[in-house]
């Protein structure tokens, strides 16, 4: 079987308004849509980052208890992202072996790979630029109170 591109969750093409026309899956499992417990293991910084993309995926209507787990290796990527990042910023791009010969810092391949994780993870949860485009959130409805106060004195 051939690699292809990952498959994309119904709910995410039903909010992209199913581009490519092709029959969803009816029968797809349905997790509950509350916010997922935060584990336990996650570091400060990864705290800190899923509080914020809860809050943001919340928002959105966009998150499920089946969610927990892609949304902690999202977190605890960023939190290496993060320390590598300062790690490189501290020691610069270039590092000496003990006989002077330059060296690329590790961390730039760590940061690299942290950016291309969380890239996929991101997109999996429609939190880039590109994959929100294709996502359409249906319009809610405006109250008026006005109508509504009519619509009670009548039924009153």
């Amino acid at each position: 079987m051939g690699v292809g591109r990952p498959a994309k969750p119904t709910a995410l093409k039903e909010l992209a308004g199913n581009p490519g026309k092709r029959a969803l899956n009816a029968r797809e499992p349905q997790p509950r849509t509350k916010r997922p417990k935060m584990p336990t293991h996650l570091t400060e910084a990864a705290q800190i980052e899923w509080r914020r993309v809860v809050r943001e995926l919340s928002a959105m209507k966009l998150l499920t208890s089946a969610d927990a787990d892609a949304l902690a290796m999202y977190c605890s990527t960023y939190d290496i992202w993060v320390k590598s990042s300062a790690e490189l910023q501290k020691n610069g791009m270039i590092e000496y072996t003990e006989k002077g010969y330059p060296l690329m810092s590790p961390h730039i391949t760590i940061i690299n790979q942290c950016l291309r994780t969380m890239k996929q993870l991101l997109t999996e949860f429609g939190m880039t630029p590109a994959s929100r485009s294709r996502i359409q959130v249906p319009e809610e409805k405006q109250v008026d109170e006005f109508d509504q106060f009519l619509s009670r004195r009548s039924s009153g």
